[in-house]
């Protein structure tokens, strides 16, 4: 399995409204792509300045499905979020494959 990963430090004066729409408009959009089987979003804790930073997780089955999202859909998605936020945050964005799970 692949694990997608963006960290967003957001505008601690927006950062509910950015919530809100990743929340309701965003996560949904990129679920609704069918590339991926599970999504999250986390609040990261440490020491920030400026901002809140968040990660969202996205999972997908295998490698194909991400590469089908990268051509096909991320372009678009990053964009609308880009000119939504505009200077408003930072993003930086990591693939995983996921070796092993663990569950309880």
């Amino acid at each position: 399995m692949i694990l997608y990963n963006v960290t967003v430090s957001i505008d601690e004066r927006i950062h509910e409204e950015w919530l809100d729409w990743m929340k309701t408009k965003h996560v949904p959009d990129v679920m609704a792509t069918g590339c991926f089987i599970e999504s999250r979003i986390s609040r990261v804790h440490g020491d920030e300045e400026g901002g809140l930073s968040f990660a969202i997780s996205y999972l997908c089955q295998a490698q194909e499905d991400y590469d089908r999202y990268a051509r096909e859909y991320a372009e678009e998605l990053q964009r609308e979020h880009a000119q939504k936020y505009n200077g408003q945050f930072a993003a930086f964005r990591t693939m995983l494959t996921v070796l092993e799970e663990f569950k309880v």
